[in-house]
């Protein structure tokens, strides 16, 4: 799979008596294949708020000592991959903003000052303010623009998520609840968000209409959490509840738990979220992500049986469809490939030479698994065909006699302006080659992608649950100007 980001994972603790910041730590740490580009961390305790958030991996940002220092009974945090808003401290969340006072900012020393890649932050009781988190991308912003100009707010080098904190704020400065804001705001939010926003004394969260990034709620011992997905809520030993309905604004206090319906309801979740970033240990719509990407190699069992010896994944997210497609087959599964799981982000440009080498520094083809044999190699999905094409080149200078190329999902052949950080169409190999030509420029001995149908078919639910705008170019949330980078062939 090639390098896709998404726009990412947040996390949210409400419970008197619970270690919220250590429990987000620990919340992050499960999600952090949602975004490694950077980690942030708020609490409130009914009066003040803290937050820090810094550049790296969750583990990188924060330590012992940092959340030991974390006071507070909520906490909303954020892991981030960076897109249009660029890799900047500025933009990583969570965000503060002041419904009443300006921020007090509390000096921090940088263990980086040259990255500018930490920052901590405190509000005092009387600057009424409020931190927000954000999954999810509005591919058009000009609503919120208009509202907050009218409102003297400078919007200039302003991500999305700082758009929808400062009009939130923008409101609760003009005398309403918070809420009440959230819900006078709701309208201009035109795109794909799952919120959390937190109050000195409140955890709210919100979902779009369409529900097109995931959100779910957990109990943990007379508290709550929320997560992007379910598969944070066992290593802190919380008990998945439900998921937040689309449109759902869902508040808890010190009164309880208590929601209501501000948008009426049309469940597109991204299909995407099975293909490709869910881990494979959580539920989306109550189905097992491991089990649907089984399915989608048994469904291209049916669709492509080939006679082969071996069947390798590309790790991690392949693995599953690889042995579902061997399984069904009766062919031999092993992993032909090795990924060097500790590549993440790293501030250390690479050598020349070892940039050069590209792919070879993530994956390693094992000769004596792949050697004089008929290779199948499986992956989530094709975005740019580079990658792949490096795969396919590994393989055959391991010894493979054939190559095989099996993608578990149907061609990319559109963007996505909902938070995934697809290329532009014209960089989406499938936008401007056949299947054909696909495989020449892979050097593959052939290649075929699950249809659509059969994508479908392996979740096991209506096609109407599911956005699936990176292969149809049906987009269920208006993309507004945006339309025009769009092409049909």
């Amino acid at each position: 799979m090639e390098l896709l980001g998404e726009k990412c994972a947040v996390f949210g603790v409400y419970g008197e008596g619970l270690e919220v910041a250590r429990l987000s730590f620990f919340g992050l740490f499960a999600l952090q294949h949602r975004g490694q580009e950077s980690a942030g961390i708020a609490t409130a305790n009914g009066k003040t708020m803290m937050v820090h958030k810094g550049m790296g991996l969750v583990s990188q940002v924060f330590n012992d000592e940092l959340i030991g220092g974390f006071k507070g009974h909520i906490a909303v945090a954020h892991n981030r991959y960076s897109t249009a808003g660029g890799s900047k401290v500025k933009h990583a969340q969570p965000m503060l903003a002041a419904g009443a006072s300006a921020l007090k900012t509390v000096s921090y020393e940088d263990p980086h000052p040259s990255l500018n890649d930490s920052v901590s932050l405190s509000s005092g009781p009387d600057d009424g303010a409020i931190a927000l988190v954000h999954n999810g991308n509005l591919p058009t912003t000009a609503a919120l623009e208009e509202f907050l100009k009218a409102r003297n707010v400078d919007t200039a080098e302003f991500s999305d998520s700082r758009m929808i904190v400062e009009a939130i704020a923008a409101r609760m400065r003009e005398g309403v609840e918070l809420t009440t804001a959230i819900k006078d705001v709701y309208p201009l939010l035109t795109g794909a968000f799952s919120l959390l926003i937190m109050s000195s004394d409140s955890l709210v969260a919100v979902r779009d209409h369409c529900g097109i990034r995931p959100l779910s709620l957990a109990r943990l011992n007379g508290g709550w959490v929320i997560a992007s997905e379910t598969c944070a809520f066992a290593p802190i030993g919380a008990e998945y509840e439900r998921d937040i309905a689309p449109g759902e604004l869902l508040v808890i206090d010190e009164k309880g738990l208590h929601s209501e319906q501000i948008a009426e309801p049309n469940p597109k979740l991204d299909i995407f979220e099975f293909v490709y970033f869910a881990r494979p240990d959580s539920r989306l719509l109550g189905k097992s992500v491991y089990e649907v990407r089984r399915n989608f190699g048994v469904q291209l069992a049916k669709e492509y049986p080939l006679e082969a010896d071996v069947v390798i994944p590309v790790p991690e997210t392949a693995i599953a469809s690889a042995i579902g497609y061997a399984d069904a087959l009766g062919l031999r599964f092993e992993m032909g490939l090795t990924k060097n799981r500790y590549i993440h982000r790293t501030f250390i440009t690479p050598e020349q030479h070892v940039r050069e080498q590209g792919v070879k520094a993530k994956l390693t083809a094992i000769p004596e698994v792949v050697g004089g044999k008929r290779v199948v190699v499986f992956d989530d999905s094709i975005v740019r065909g580079t990658t792949s094409r490096q795969i396919v080149k590994m393989l055959f200078e391991a010894g493979a006699k054939e190559v095989h190329f099996l993608v578990a999902s149907p061609p990319v052949k559109f963007p996505d302006f909902y938070g995934i950080d697809t290329p532009n169409q014209k960089n989406l190999i499938a936008a401007t080659k056949s299947v054909p030509e696909m495989q020449e420029y892979l050097g593959a001995t052939s290649l075929r992608f699950l249809s659509y149908e059969g994508m479908i078919a392996a979740t096991g639910l209506p096609e109407s649950q599911f956005c699936t705008s990176c292969f149809t170019g049906i987009y269920p949330i208006d993309i507004k100007e945006r339309a025009q980078e769009i092409t049909f062939r």
